[in-house]
């Protein structure tokens, strides 16, 4: 929707340790996956100064970049979870009453946990494949693809980890579904109000 949002950015935890122990996780997947993205780019800035200054020739840069960027995505999922910055349209959620939206909640993260659980299993069974038959790229690095596969169970893995916390915060009334307050037209309505009261 348009305007401000009534949800919260960041999913609550409480004094819950279950709870505190995933956002600490997954923050610090955030900050690995935000480590990766950095190691690509001095990567890539070390692969065109050798390639257009010294006019020499790289062996193993651009395979490191796509699986250092492959792997941030996957191992930042959770942190994004974490701070609801998937898409999101509240739009259905807003307009329905406190009892249909926690239905609905919970009806949206059974699926999610359910589909996740299934990537993990076939990513898990993908890496496993790969470490198992000793597969290597066929590049002149040759690296060992058990070690950039393993970012999919580990992505997986811990975005199923704050799902199901997720679940948990709204299940035990931590958090509100969707993170939107109980009446979010009138908690619009009063920060309206503020922000017109702000004007004069």
């Amino acid at each position: 929707m348009a305007g401000h949002s009534t949800a919260s950015t960041t999913a609550r935890t409480g004094s819950n340790p279950f709870l505190r122990a995933v956002a600490a996780i997954s923050t610090l997947a955030g900050w690995v996956s935000a480590a990766m993205v950095v190691t690509a780019v001095a990567i890539t800035c070390q692969m065109i100064f050798i390639r257009f200054v010294l006019n020499g020739s790289t062996i193993w840069q651009t395979e490191a970049v796509i699986y250092l960027v492959i792997a941030a995505t996957l191992i930042g999922l959770p942190y994004v979870q974490r701070l609801r910055g998937h898409v999101n349209v509240d739009l259905v959620p807003i307009a329905l009453p406190y009892r249909a939206r926690f239905a609905l909640a919970m009806l949206t993260l059974s699926l999610s946990i359910a589909i996740v659980a299934l990537m993990l299993w076939y990513g898990y069974d993908y890496w496993h494949f790969a470490w198992s038959r000793g597969w290597r790229s066929d590049t002149v690095w040759g690296v060992r693809l058990w070690i950039p596969y393993l970012a999919l169970p580990v992505g997986f893995a811990l975005l199923l980890l704050q799902l199901v916390a997720d679940m948990v915060a709204v299940l035990l009334g931590v958090d509100t579904p969707f993170g939107i307050e109980k009446d979010p037209l009138r908690v619009r309505a009063g920060a309206e109000g503020a922000r017109a009261g702000e004007d004069f």
